[in-house]
């Protein structure tokens, strides 16, 4: 079947009997057109199925009215972000587009550039970036960054108390009673993944509990490092009581490396989580975790972005902010006393 063709703005002059500079200025909501005239237009607009090109439309106007929402992936944590936003955006007059970088090899760092480059000023208003490698971009349009890898003082940055999420975890097993704890470590790179470690390390360190090297293995944000590196930690003769996964998604894979050892679940292992993502909370039993409000960090960004984008010609542009939202834990079945 092929595909049907978009009208051009020529057929919608023809069928409305006008001429394509007054289709213009009905779609450009410009003065010169008696209203019958424009009726009949936008009549024919909404009949043929017309949309006007989004790069046709900021060469004319210098904006587009969508909002983008640029993500290195499309994984549990930069959807639910994208559901914030969406919150946010839904009613204002805005679009939202959501853009994949889906990196190939060697181009995981600086990624956001060469996308921002392709489609600020022609295609989006503005970005909400969730995790970039990167902060220190120049771009035409305004940006806000969720959870970057690191902050960077002129940039707005929305991101949650990830030093407090992670003394959180290790309290909460340390009260279950446990004290041989394995530790999944995030991404290297990450900022937050670095903070969790450092609140989950200092938990241990104010409870007299020595945090062993052996037991912080490699989890890297992936479930698949998770997998291979859970197996290893649960195999051993001396193996941890309790092991504490970076995010959920690895969390996950941790749990199911012990299934498949038979290993009772909580009894013999506990198992907590960070980020709380929809899939946590549906699995058996339910995994602990600490929640981190994922979803409002996106509509806290997409506030913050069109505040920018909406601000009256000529005002001072508001100094970057930096909103750090509460961490909490979410206790459900994964977790319990030794």
């Amino acid at each position: 079947m092929t595909p049907s063709r978009r009208p051009t703005i020529r057929e919608v002059a023809l069928e409305a009997g006008v001429s394509v500079a007054t289709v213009s200025k009905v779609l450009n909501n410009r003065y010169g057109v008696a209203e019958a005239t424009a009726e009949r237009v936008r009549a024919v607009v909404d009949d043929l199925g017309y949309e006007s090109s989004l790069v046709a439309r900021s060469l004319r106007t210098q904006q587009t009215n969508v909002i983008g929402v640029l993500v290195a992936d499309l994984e549990p944590f930069s959807a639910e972000v994208l559901k914030g936003v969406a919150d946010v955006v839904r009613g204002t007059g805005y679009e939202l587009v959501a853009y994949a970088a889906a990196s190939r090899v060697g181009e995981h760092i600086g990624w956001e550039r060469r996308h921002l480059s392709r489609l600020g000023g022609t295609l989006i208003d503005g970005a909400v970036m969730v995790t970039p490698t990167v902060t220190d971009i120049s771009t035409s349009v305004p940006i806000v960054a969720v959870d970057p890898h690191a902050g960077h003082p002129g940039l707005p940055v929305v991101d949650a108390d990830n030093l407090n999420g992670g003394h959180l975890a290790a309290e909460h097993l340390l009260d279950l009673g446990h004290r041989r704890i394995a530790m999944l470590t995030g991404r290297a790179d990450l900022m937050s993944a670095q903070l969790r470690e450092q609140g989950f390390r200092a938990a241990l360190g104010e409870a007299g509990i020595p945090a062993a090297d052996q037991l912080f293995v490699p989890g890297d944000y992936d479930p698949d490092v998770a997998e291979k590196n859970a197996y290893e930690l649960l195999t051993r003769p001396d193996r941890p009581t309790a092991i504490f996964a970076a995010n959920d998604a690895t969390a996950l894979a941790t749990l199911e490396v012990a299934r498949r050892l038979g290993i009772d679940l909580p009894g013999a292992l506990s198992v907590i989580g960070f980020d709380n993502i929809p899939d946590g909370a549906m699995c058996t039993p339910g995994l602990t975790t600490v929640e981190q409000p994922i979803r409002e960090m996106g509509r806290r960004a997409a506030k913050l972005l069109l505040d920018r984008l909406t601000a009256e010609p000529g005002t001072e542009e508001a100094p970057a902010e930096h909103i750090r939202l509460d961490t909490r834990l979410v206790v459900r079945g994964t977790t319990a006393h030794v």
